[in-house]
């Protein structure tokens, strides 16, 4: 059977109608903010939970540190900007960043194993620049980016306070010593 074009429907007509400007040119940080609820976060500028599994995985379905249970899966937005930027921290959980509006951000992260990685979440995909970036659990990592960046992480098993925890640079700077200058200085803005 062939199915043929309805001729009474306008796609042009439709509420998502392309629009020549993109609606995201005229929205400031503030405005994204506001309109996502957006509220300070202690670790990442500034942060929304979009998403926390009803489904648990049941204590002893998996291996320490988890052992006590968690969230299949959990998910939020976060911004940051030059005032607000992500403090050197690690989640046990794997997560994976989502590149949405804004300027990239530059990620350094500290593996378990004594190496480390820099990558560029952001829109230039040829370039270089990815959209998406997995960033297994317990990996130290900070951020920096010019003016402000909004993205999402997505973890698993879902994140819980117990899960984070904030690195201190000086002990971390002994055990990376290659980007030991980096550490001290990558939470602090690019200049324009």
């Amino acid at each position: 059977m062939r199915i043929h074009p309805d001729p009474t429907l306008d796609v042009r007509s439709l509420a998502f109608d392309v629009q020549e400007k993109q609606m995201t040119d005229d929205l400031t940080a503030d405005d994204i903010r506001t309109l996502l609820k957006l509220e300070p976060h202690a670790t990442c500028g500034f942060v929304r939970a979009t998403f926390i599994s009803e489904k648990r995985i049941a204590p002893g379905g998996l291996p320490a540190p988890f052992a006590d249970g968690r969230p299949a899966g959990s998910a939020l937005y976060f911004m940051v900007t030059p005032g607000a930027p992500v403090r050197l921290h690690r989640i046990r959980n794997d997560q994976l960043y989502h590149y949405y509006l804004g300027d990239p951000i530059e990620v350094l992260m500290l593996y378990i194993d004594g190496t480390t990685e820099r990558a560029v979440v952001g829109p230039d995909l040829r370039g270089g620049q990815r959209v998406q970036l997995l960033i297994p659990g317990n990996t130290f990592h900070v951020i920096r980016q010019r003016h402000w960046f909004l993205g999402a992480s997505t973890e698993w098993p879902g994140v819980e306070p117990a899960d984070v925890e904030i690195g201190d640079i000086d002990t971390l700077a002994a055990k990376y010593p290659q980007v030991a200058d980096d550490l001290r200085t990558f939470s602090t803005p690019v200049g324009d």
